[in-house]
């Protein structure tokens, strides 16, 4: 194959022989469009949503620039992921995805305009960035759109956009770079389920090689604020009960809860260290805690190209620490706060570290595993 073809793949539909509609468990499914490709260039995909359905946000969208050959189902996935984390946030806030992972996240802070908390977020990790899907909660205005121009981005989707926002998106003479841009829009995401107490839209579906499948409820969450975080103790049967010496100040619940919603959607193991509403490094994918930990940091001290440094963050695992080398090594990197589910038999060595190194833990009370 010649390399003008390779180059080509990536660009070209693949076609498939989908049906137009589909019935899964008693319910119809209707195809949306084939897409660009599935999970690689080779292997061709179709999206449906459910017929009728009366809270569809991606189900639902909207293609304001398609680009050369539209969605590919990546681009689907890493929309779907940055949605399961904007939906969490309260205030305006920028996911930027890559392959179903986030590479940064902001949350508004102050009077930060848009376009900073995008610069937040991308500045989290820029090279990771580079060709991936951005995602906000809030429209999207011009000044934001033009930065988005100034590197090469795969997407954008958000709830709205502005005209100017939208005619700067589609200036492909001026953003030569980005002239394959595709822009989405999607609705209300307010609809969507959140919290345990919600009743869920649909099942996660897993299919196996051989077409067995594996249904389960999607993953809702039981911390609503703040103040459902839980101070740190443990009742040890031989050394007694321990407390965390330090409570978190307001700054502290605050980021601990916005790193807490974004590993609901980090591949795990997952870590997310957090800085005045700004992730600092995103650790995924790891098969021990500590390497989750070791490799988030890694990433805040090589690839994190903010103004924040690591003195005062705190850091969001969705895992327990089963020792207590991953509270040591953030702590000794400057973490101060930490939040994890509880649960470990070694709960008091992982607060002894942390009254050692005068930080405070808390706990969710639940776990937060994502292996998509």
């Amino acid at each position: 194959m010649a390399e003008k073809d390779l180059k080509q793949m990536y660009r070209t539909r693949t076609e498939g022989n989908f049906p137009g509609n589909i019935e899964v468990m008693g319910t119809l499914y209707e195809k949306v469009e084939d897409l660009r490709y599935g999970t690689n260039p080779h292997q061709p995909a179709a999206f449906y949503r459910p017929a009728g359905g009366d809270r569809l946000v991606l189900g639902r969208y909207q293609m304001l620039k398609s680009g050369k050959s539209g969605l590919s189902q990546t681009n689907l996935e890493d929309m779907h992921h940055a949605v399961g984390i904007l939906k969490y946030m309260q205030r305006p806030a920028c996911a930027v995805m890559k392959h179903c992972n986030p590479s940064g996240v902001a949350i508004k802070v102050a009077e930060q305009p848009l376009v900073e908390i995008y610069q937040r977020a991308r500045d989290a990790d820029a090279q990771a960035a580079f060709g991936g899907v951005v995602a906000f909660n809030v429209p999207l205005d011009a000044a934001t759109a033009e930065e988005i121009m100034q590197t090469v981005i795969e997407g954008v989707a958000a709830p709205a956009y502005s005209e100017e926002a939208l005619a700067i998106l589609n200036d492909g003479d001026r953003f030569k770079r980005n002239k394959e841009l595709r822009v989405i829009q999607f609705p209300d995401i307010a609809v969507l389920p959140k919290f345990i107490d919600e009743e869920a839209n649909a099942f996660e579906m897993k299919v196996f090689d051989d077409g067995s499948i594996v249904l389960a409820k999607p993953y809702l969450s039981r911390v609503k604020s703040t103040a459902d975080l839980v101070t740190a103790y443990n009742d040890h049967p031989k050394k007694g009960r321990i407390d965390v010496a330090r409570t978190p100040d307001a700054r502290e619940l605050d980021d601990l809860l916005f790193a807490w919603y974004i590993n609901i959607h980090v591949r795990s193991n997952g870590v997310v260290i957090a800085k005045n509403g700004q992730t600092l490094a995103v650790g995924t994918g790891q098969q021990d805690r500590v390497g989750a930990v070791l490799q988030a940091l890694e990433k805040a001290k090589t690839k994190y190209k903010g103004g924040e440094t690591m003195d005062g963050a705190v850091m969001a695992s969705d895992g327990f620490f089963p020792f207590r080398d991953a509270v040591d090594a953030a702590t000794s990197a400057g973490v101060r706060a930490i939040a994890q589910p509880g649960g470990s038999v070694n709960d008091y060595d992982a607060i002894v570290a942390c009254n050692e190194a005068g930080a405070t833990m808390v706990f969710t009370m639940e776990r937060c595993f994502s292996h998509h």
